[in-house]
């Protein structure tokens, strides 16, 4: 399998500029998670990150908040995302970045967890509660396991903190738009704008703008702001659950569909178009 840090220089040759999606696994149940997969590979999706249900989400907003909570409602368990995961990953061309708190890791021990994820064939690792002083044990672990794990920048961090961070995180640096919870806003802060900009005067690793960003119109000023990827989740994970699944799925082809337009290049587009 072709590495997240790979799979983002391909596309910056390209100068292209890449779509994560989130959605949280179990929501509204399994089936649907890998239906919606494979759905979100057909149409756009560079990578995909998977959240695993949470019962104290401290990161996320109501809607991703509530996903979570009927997913564990339902008996989501993380060894059931991992077999789902397992059986889908040969069929997928988007690499799976996992997005779990820190406790699931501690209850199941570090190697132990990477093992079972890298199994499932899991090629990168968001953490939202570890702090960078916390990290390195995981870091190191997990590149034993060909997992790259991507820390967050936060808008308040102080420059020598977002040094360090731009150092040790792998894949890509996650950057969060918004001093807050994931959430769907209205529009951007355009200090996100001068985020990327510090940050790319850091770091040559990708960086990709994430927290907030619900439709294509803002997905494309991120864009024109430097960014490497654009990270949408609480918009994907309404859709799904909005209807019946089918209606779901349906709803997050179209949205997934219409975010890679906004954020590729129309001579790209063209290419596209005429094969």
């Amino acid at each position: 399998m072709t590495s997240i840090s790979d799979y983002f220089q391909t596309l910056r040759d390209r100068q292209q500029c890449a779509l994560i999606p989130f959605i949280t696994a179990g929501d509204p149940n399994l089936e649907t998670t890998a239906e919606a997969l494979r759905v979100l590979d057909r149409n756009g999706a560079d990578f995909i990150e998977l959240g695993i249900p949470y019962s104290d989400p401290l990161a996320d907003g109501p809607v991703i908040q509530a996903a979570a909570t009927r997913a564990l409602q339902r008996g989501t368990k993380l060894e059931q995302v991992l077999e789902m995961l397992q059986t889908m990953n040969p069929s997928l061309k988007a690499p799976i970045i996992l997005f779990t708190y820190y406790n699931p890791i501690l209850h199941r021990g570090i190697k132990s967890f990477l093992a079972s994820i890298a199994n499932a064939g899991v090629q990168g690792l968001v953490v939202p509660d570890l702090p960078l002083e916390e990290a390195e044990e995981l870091i190191h672990t997990a590149a034993s396991f060909g997992i790259e794990v991507i820390l967050l920048v936060a808008p308040t961090s102080s420059k020598d903190r977002i040094e360090a961070i731009a150092r040790q995180s792998q894949g890509f640096i996650y950057l969060v738009s918004v001093t807050g919870v994931t959430g769907i806003r209205s529009h951007l802060q355009d200090r996100v704008k001068h985020l990327v900009k510090d940050l790319r005067s850091i770091t040559d690793k990708p960086i990709g703008v994430g927290f907030g960003i619900s439709d294509p119109e803002q997905a494309h000023q991120v864009m024109e702001w430097g960014a490497d990827a654009v990270i949408v989740g609480s918009a994907f994970v309404k859709r799904l659950a909005e209807g019946s699944p089918t209606q779901g799925l349906q709803a997050v082809e179209q949205l997934c569909q219409e975010l890679k337009a906004a954020i590729t290049p129309a001579s790209l587009q063209q290419v596209g178009s005429a094969k």
